[in-house]
């Protein structure tokens, strides 16, 4: 489905972004990959995407630095000369109720969960723009959509991704080159598992299927979105969130 494209993901060596990085190996995509601090990690991502035969790169980098981000992405298309699909979803939480808020945790939220997609979609659309083709992936979330309390700075960053992928797609259609999003839900991810049981608990009695997600369901859409399967598909937002809204 993916035979001789490569693809960018930041944030790749934990959770949705390595499950969607092992999905797209099985469907012979090569995979450049950033990660923020785990070396152990993401060398066992690289092993496992290279025994899939595929190549890999994995690279250290801040997503949030515009510098750092234009420089991942030089050196991606120097190793593997082209770059097909861009899949944004490096991320992070700094979770509290805004009156207990500080500058500094709205500050670190949006610029790793929103700065950093400006950063790679500013650094990538030059060459996808060249080469007239390519598929932009951003996570947004739930949050992002309907808000929570305590994620204030989370949900705006979420949302202010769904903004930006539905201009985007506008400004790059005639390029053919789609821009979507994808909002997940409630998935099972070392930030989700780190809450207290109960907490989960009380999660998936509310979530109409009844269960949290798992992060291949999640990578299911995104290959969908990244294939020619989704080649009229752009400006979207597609929840995956077992009808939780």
């Amino acid at each position: 489905m993916l035979h001789g494209k490569t693809a960018l993901i930041t944030g790749a060596s934990r959770g949705i972004g390595r499950a969607i990085a092992l999905l797209f190996a099985e469907h012979r995509c090569d995979i450049a990959f950033t990660y923020h601090s785990s070396d152990e990690a993401a060398q066992s991502l690289v092993t496992l995407l290279q025994e899939k035969g595929v190549r890999a790169l994995a690279i250290k980098s801040d997503a949030a630095d515009f510098e750092a981000a234009h420089q991942v992405v030089q050196h991606a298309l120097e190793h593997f000369g082209h770059i097909d699909i861009l899949i944004c979803n490096a991320g992070i939480t700094r979770d509290t109720l805004l009156m207990r808020m500080t500058e500094q945790q709205w500050d670190d939220v949006l610029h790793s969960n929103l700065k950093s997609v400006f950063n790679y979609c500013h650094a990538i659309t030059p060459h996808m723009m060249r080469q007239r083709s390519g598929s932009i992936i951003a996570m947004s979330s739930v949050v992002g959509m309907n808000g929570n309390a305590g994620q204030a700075n989370y949900a705006a960053s979420k949302a202010g991704i769904i903004g930006f992928i539905k201009s985007l797609s506008k400004e790059l259609g005639s390029r053919n080159i789609r821009a979507n999003a994808i909002a997940p839900g409630f998935i099972l991810t070392d930030m989700t598992l780190a809450l207290p049981e109960a907490a989960r608990e009380e999660m998936t009695k509310i979530i109409p299927m009844r269960r949290a997600g798992e992060a291949e369901e999640v990578a299911k859409v995104a290959l969908f979105l990244a294939s020619d399967l989704a080649s009229y598909v752009s400006g979207q937002v597609i929840s995956v969130n077992g009808a939780i809204g």
